[in-house]
């Protein structure tokens, strides 16, 4: 399966950046998020990026796709996770997975018990920079 191409902000891989340089690179999560920075293909200012995109604190509606179950993630830092409000950490292979996708666009999200799941984004329902509301 090819991964599709992904738009970040600037700003988000070089916090992403520093969040890997703080944590084990071993580790799963950390290994999955540098190679999505790692595939981005455009990296852009927050002022550029396109509102369908997901970026950091994104609020997104996805469905998997054999269930038809929606899904409403925020896509977070580690320190914010909590799963019980849809707060998924950027870590998680979900989050990383969603980083940079754009609306219309698939992932397949490997599932407990060794299935995969095929999530496709349906809206990004609130994304800091189109809401003018991220901190430099």
């Amino acid at each position: 399966m090819t991964a599709p191409s992904i738009t970040l902000t600037r700003l988000d891989v070089q916090r992403l950046e520093r969040l890997i340089d703080s944590l084990d690179e071993t580790l799963p999560g950390v290994i999955a998020l540098q190679t999505e920075l790692d595939r981005a293909e455009n990296v852009v200012g927050h002022e550029e990026v396109p509102a369908d995109v997901v970026t950091m604190n994104s609020r997104v509606h996805c469905r998997e796709e054999s269930s038809g179950k929606d899904y409403h993630l925020t896509l977070v830092y580690p320190q914010d996770a909590n799963a019980d409000e849809g707060r998924i950490s950027i870590l998680a292979p979900v989050g990383s997975a969603l980083l940079g996708l754009k609306v219309g666009q698939h992932i397949d999200w490997p599932a407990p018990g060794g299935k995969t799941l095929k999530l496709t984004l349906l809206a990004v329902e609130y994304q800091p920079e189109a809401g003018g509301d991220f901190h430099l």
